[in-house]
């Protein structure tokens, strides 16, 4: 019931597993760096931003991925080639985390990925993404396979069926196309448009990868954070709550999740953290073998491990 039939690829960014059988892999959260409205952002014409908080961020990250064993992943939005390239030069100085890009225009995204080429930087970045909308999908598969990129996300929408069968046809488009880039990693985003519309994403991932096997996630946040938009001054004390309610349901069928602005890094790590402990559990009824290593039901819940694994009657 839970388990897939098909094979499930199983991805490594910068050292960052994605992808597998539910709950055999924490999901990898991601969070928005400098996007709009990013109190960090002092100037962006000039390129300034609060450095000493960025960085507190970024190790706030690194810290509660630590502490959950759910891995973390900054995404860096950017409207210019010297933005992005300010911001990558920034966030190499003061971790080797994997990251990502968040670049709407195709032209401005490639050319970032030509900087992150030029540092040799390949292995450790995400790129994102490859979409429906982009003017031009095989030059741009061919120019960042030349750039040796290696992981890319790849956004799977249909705007005439916006049902969960409409991404999986979008994806049959793009795929082969996507697929001339011979990279290491493709990982299908099946792009959230509102709360409720959610739950066509997560029926979406399920089709995903019972058809392809390949890691599957979506951006809950593009809901949680419309809503608290819409919902006014009672949605805005009620949307940590929400937020985090809607990032654990999402953790339970994904393999990646945008959550937005970092500022919800504790909530988000915690609440996908938690439902990560109970999808290794449900995956380990359905055979799987318990995860290994700093997964967060070890971290988390070491004696319902050891429990587990004494009434196998195996030694710790």
């Amino acid at each position: 019931m839970l388990l897939y039939d098909r094979e499930q690829k199983v991805c490594s960014i910068g050292g960052i597993k994605v992808g597998g059988q539910p709950g055999e892999h924490s999901p990898i959260v991601i969070g928005n760096m400098f996007q709009k409205g990013d109190t960090l952002i002092e100037s962006r014409k000039e390129r300034k931003f609060n450095k000493v908080e960025a960085t507190e961020r970024i190790h706030e990250m690194e810290r509660l991925s630590q502490e959950t064993g759910v891995p973390g992943l900054v995404a860096m939005v950017a409207n210019s080639p010297d933005e992005i390239k300010t911001y990558v030069d920034f966030f190499t100085s003061v971790t080797e985390m994997p990251f990502a890009i968040d670049i709407w225009m195709q032209k401005t995204r490639v050319a970032g990925a030509r900087y992150i080429a030029e540092l040799g930087l390949q292995d450790r970045f995400l790129y994102n993404s490859i979409t429906p909308w982009d003017e031009d999908i095989e030059g741009q598969v061919a120019e960042i396979k030349e750039l040796g990129i290696k992981h890319v996300v790849v956004q799977a929408f249909d705007v005439e069926d916006k049902g969960p069968n409409g991404r999986v046809k979008a994806l049959q488009k793009l795929l082969p196309l996507v697929e001339k880039g011979n990279f290491q990693s493709i990982l299908i985003d099946t792009s959230v448009m509102s709360l409720p519309f959610i739950a066509f994403s997560l029926v979406a991932n399920r089709l995903v990868k019972q058809k392809f096997g390949l890691p599957v996630g979506c951006a809950p946040s593009n809901g949680t954070y419309m809503w608290r938009k819409s919902a006014g001054d009672v949605g805005k004390s009620r949307f940590p709550m929400v937020d985090a309610a809607i990032e654990a349901i999402t953790a339970m069928g994904s393999d990646f999740i945008f959550y937005g602005p970092m500022t919800g890094s504790t909530r988000v790590f915690s609440a996908v953290a938690a439902a990560t402990s109970l999808l290794s559990t449900l995956g380990y009824t359905e055979g799987l073998p318990l995860p290994s290593g700093g997964q967060p039901l070890n971290k988390l819940f070491p004696e319902t491990v050891e429990q587990l694994l004494k009434e196998e009657g195996k030694e710790l």
